[in-house]
């Protein structure tokens, strides 16, 4: 069983009937069962298409945040090999937060890194729920500086919330910290492809996602602050968090049509939560052509960078 969303009701009420006659059926307690079953099943798939595809931006960000989301150490598995992690900002200490290091992408050299967020109680807390520390993105800087050494394309994969707000990250410069590894990520030679996976939060987002193309997954979203932080600031209540989603323009199918991101990664019908490695494996295909076709340019990739975020927002 799934964890439902509050609005996929009417699809968990007829999982639920479908698994009953299904153990029903097992143990013997039923006649044969199988139309209705197959009956269920088709107005199952017909009500989970009709919700999923007239989503509202809150409840896009509902599916974002779902906790069964495949994320980052998912798809270092289904997509990397020989993934070796690096550790510490070579300052203060280390962030579990931020993972990245050296792999190999179908036979080729990559550095790969983004924010782990846990996927149970434990990993939670071991990864603070992906919120980055200042020693996370100087660890990310280090990564990226390695890669642009050794030239070797940079890929970021993007879940979180936001960088972490607490007293010690902004006394160990958790703002500088930001725009130094957004800095960085402007200033490699090598080419960068970042994926917001599912929350794309704010300068914690942007400081590894400022790569020559930036994609999205079909129900993730990116935003400058949390609909709640914005529904808090202006109308000095959270409670008003949908009326935020839908007028800061945060899922992908916006971006894109305000040429901020660059293209969308379909996900499985229901999100990706319910077909994981569909959406891992549809996620590689995607940076396996980006990356060909760098491969194939002569393109400078600082300059491309700079052009493409001179370009947002210009209207002549």
């Amino acid at each position: 069983m799934y964890n439902y969303l509050d609005f996929e009701k009417p699809v968990a009420d007829l999982e639920g009937k479908i698994l009953e006659l299904k153990k029903l059926s097992e143990n013997g307690e039923a006649v044969d069962v199988g139309e209705e079953i197959a009956r269920l099943e088709k107005r199952s798939r017909d009500a989970l298409r009709d919700v999923y595809r007239s989503l509202t931006p809150w409840q896009k960000v509902q599916v974002a945040r779902h906790p069964d989301r495949p994320h980052f150490l998912d798809y270092v598995r289904g997509l990397f090999s020989d993934f070796t992690p690096l550790a510490g900002d070579r300052g203060f200490g280390e962030d579990k937060a931020i993972v990245g290091g050296f792999a190999r992408f179908r036979g080729e050299a990559v550095a790969v890194l983004g924010q782990e967020k846990g996927s149970d109680t434990s990993s939670r807390l071991k990864h603070n729920f992906g919120s980055v520390r200042p020693e996370g993105y100087r660890k990310a800087v280090r990564i990226m500086e390695l890669a642009d050494r050794f030239k070797v394309p940079v890929i970021t994969l993007v879940d979180t919330a936001g960088a972490y707000p607490g007293i010690g990250a902004e006394e160990r410069g958790q703002a500088e910290a930001i725009a130094r590894s957004t800095s960085a990520c402007l200033s490699l030679r090598v080419p960068s492809v970042s994926v917001v996976i599912g929350e794309g939060g704010s300068g914690g987002a942007i400081a590894l996602a400022t790569a020559n193309r930036v994609y999205m997954l079909e129900h993730s979203i990116y935003s400058v602050i949390s609909p709640e932080g914005a529904a808090s600031i202006l109308w000095r209540d959270t409670t008003r968090s949908k009326d935020a989603a839908t007028s800061m323009k945060i899922t992908a199918q916006d971006l894109l049509d305000l040429k901020i991101i660059d293209g969308i990664v379909s996900e499985p019908l229901g999100g990706a939560h319910r077909a994981p490695e569909t959406v891992v494996s549809a996620t590689g295909e995607l940076i396996d052509r980006t990356l060909s076709e760098f491969a194939q340019s002569n393109l400078d990739f600082r300059e491309h960078r700079r052009e493409k975020y001179l370009a947002i927002g210009r209207t002549l």
